[in-house]
Parts: C-alpha cells; structure tokens; sequence
C-alpha cells in the first residue's frame, strides 16, 4: 500500500486574506469621498472668488471701452456709459440661452 502523504501548507495571514479588488475598491471609494468633501467645502468659496473675479473683469471692460470715447470712472457719462454695456451684456446673455434653447 501506497500512502501519500500530504504536506500541510504554512499558513499564510496578512494579505491574502484580504481579496485585492475589496482593498482597491476601498481605496478608490475613500479618495472619492475625500474629493467631494473638499469640494463641498471649498465650492462656496471658489464662487465667491468666480463672482469677484467676474465683477472685476467687467469693471476693466468698460473702464477701457468708455474710456476710448474720453469718458472717465466716476462721471456721469462713465456711468450711462456703463448702463447701456450692461443692457448689451443682458442682450447678449438672452440671445445665448435662446440660442442653447433652440429657440434662435
């Protein structure tokens, strides 16, 4: 009679007793949560600072187009100036979401 012997395997802890796609997908699911916490957090703040970046650039663009017609910051004819800019932009702003519509 024949008997095999079987040699018994060490036992092997650590990391393979953990599946690999489980330790990824944790990973993974722990960096996106980390990313939509730091956006929530910051996203308040980084529209404060789109809107102030916006007012801004809207303040040098009619400083330098009424400022071609001689029209200086402060006077009335800067201001009148700066309205009928702004009724233009309005303009615009309606034609383009008309346009995204389908309505143009």
């Amino acid at each position: 009679m024949t008997e095999t012997r079987s040699k018994a395997r060490p036992s092997q802890h650590a990391a393979d007793d953990l599946p690999r796609p489980g330790i990824a997908a944790a990973l993974l699911l722990a960096v996106v949560a980390a990313f939509a916490m730091h956006t929530l957090v910051s996203a308040p703040t980084l529209r404060e600072a789109a809107e102030a970046e916006l007012v801004r650039a809207i303040a040098d663009e009619d400083r330098d187009f009424c400022g071609q017609f001689g029209l200086r910051p402060g006077t009335t004819s800067f201001a009148a100036c700066s309205r009928e800019l702004a009724n233009v932009r309005q303009k615009q702003s309606d034609r383009d979401r008309a346009a995204a519509v389908g309505i143009l």
